[in-house]
């Protein structure tokens, strides 16, 4: 049983959205369509086969690719989703909150020192300490930081983990509604109850009865198709038919992450890259397993991608083109971030021995 809570009478027709992404996707294939190739010594070595939808915020899908109604656990991409409480519930006024840390609120950042001060001090605003965090200790993916600590001795503490942004926002929100922090990731807690509820209105879904598992970070994650997440993106860019609370509540999560994209992400990191190069046009996030989403303002789109193996390098590839095929990435911007958007392999010795590349499928609509 769900906790009440004052979002559910927000929720959207069911059967609209599902009508109008039926109507409007392309037929499922035997197997979802090959988008990314790995090129070794002029053949391909490996490919990635992908799902993607491009949708806009009435549910019409704009570019899909393989089945779109296939569900997937979102993972972190969907933390401008899980950012929206902090702020519409007024947490994040309360507590004088930057776009910095509501930046960090959506991130997976990488653990350096930067991220990680930001993220002790704002647990200071609202009296807590990492100790109150309920994700698990994790050394940086930034590897020099990570050497760092390795060689001066130091033990990672939760603020070390991608995910303590994402966790402090929530027990910012939590302290400002007088509810228990003890617990906080576990389903039943309004915090999650709560985010339960912005989820099915924002995607359209009765998220009651689908499957649902547990994030690395030890949160609840929820099953949802490839375009319903797509459009909750779709909504945060075009929040026309949302509350005037909840729109302001999108704008400005999605501009602080423009504004901020370092703390989204991290030094070297494709999202932070690619936002500090398109700005307010698009607000972008990597999540686990080989997922991407985001959302485009100035079109009033939202993209979510799904690599079937896994594998992160697909989704960026992929998301690059469409960032490129839509216009948010012009000529001059696509060469300033080659490296990103078509990867070279290099081996040991530093010599260039192939390249990740968008396969035919994909290429066509914008090619390099």
């Amino acid at each position: 049983m769900r906790a009440a809570h004052p979002f559910w009478d927000e929720v959207f027709s069911v059967n609209d959205l599902h009508s109008h992404l039926k109507s409007h996707a392309e037929l499922p294939q035997n197997g979802s369509p090959i988008l990314v190739e790995i090129w070794r010594g002029g053949m391909v070595e490996s490919r990635h086969r992908a799902i993607a939808a491009v949708v806009d915020s009435d549910g019409h899908v704009v570019k899909a690719w393989g089945d779109i109604e296939t569900p997937i656990y979102g993972r972190s991409s969907i933390k401008p989703l899980l950012a929206i409480p902090l702020v519409e519930s007024g947490a994040a006024d309360k507590f004088g909150l930057t776009e910095r840390e509501i930046a960090l609120a959506c991130a997976s950042h990488s653990g350096e020192p930067g991220h990680v001060s930001a993220v002790n001090a704002w647990l200071a605003k609202i009296g807590l300490s990492a100790d109150d965090l309920e994700c698990g200790p994790q050394y940086p993916s930034y590897e020099p930081a990570l050497h760092d600590m390795v060689r001066n001795g130091v033990t990672p503490t939760r603020s070390h983990n991608n995910c303590s942004g994402k966790h402090t926002g929530f027990l910012s929100t939590a302290v400002h509604l007088g509810e228990k922090t003890k617990g906080y990731i576990q389903y039943e807690h309004s915090v999650q109850q709560r985010l339960l509820g912005i989820l099915e209105q924002m995607c359209g879904q009765d998220l009651s009865h689908v499957p649902r598992g547990i994030d690395g970070c030890g949160i609840p994650t929820i099953a949802i198709p490839v375009g319903y997440h797509a459009l909750a993106m779709a909504k945060m860019a075009d929040p026309k038919d949302l509350s005037p609370t909840r729109a302001a509540a999108c704008a400005r999560i999605l501009t602080a992450m423009s504004h901020e994209p370092w703390y989204v992400a991290g030094t070297g990191r494709f999202c932070t890259d690619v936002m500090k190069v398109t700005g307010t046009k698009a607000a972008i996030k990597t999540g686990a397993e080989g997922v991407y989403m985001g959302s485009l303002p100035e079109l009033g789109l939202g993209l979510c991608i799904k690599v079937e193996d896994g594998n992160s390098r697909g989704a960026e590839v992929v998301m690059g083109q469409l960032l490129r095929h839509f216009g948010i990435i012009d000529a001059t911007q696509a060469e300033q971030l080659q490296q990103s958007l078509q990867p070279t392999l290099r081996n040991w010795a530093g010599t260039v021995v192939g390249s990740v590349k968008p396969a035919p499928m994909l290429n066509e609509t914008a090619p390099f």
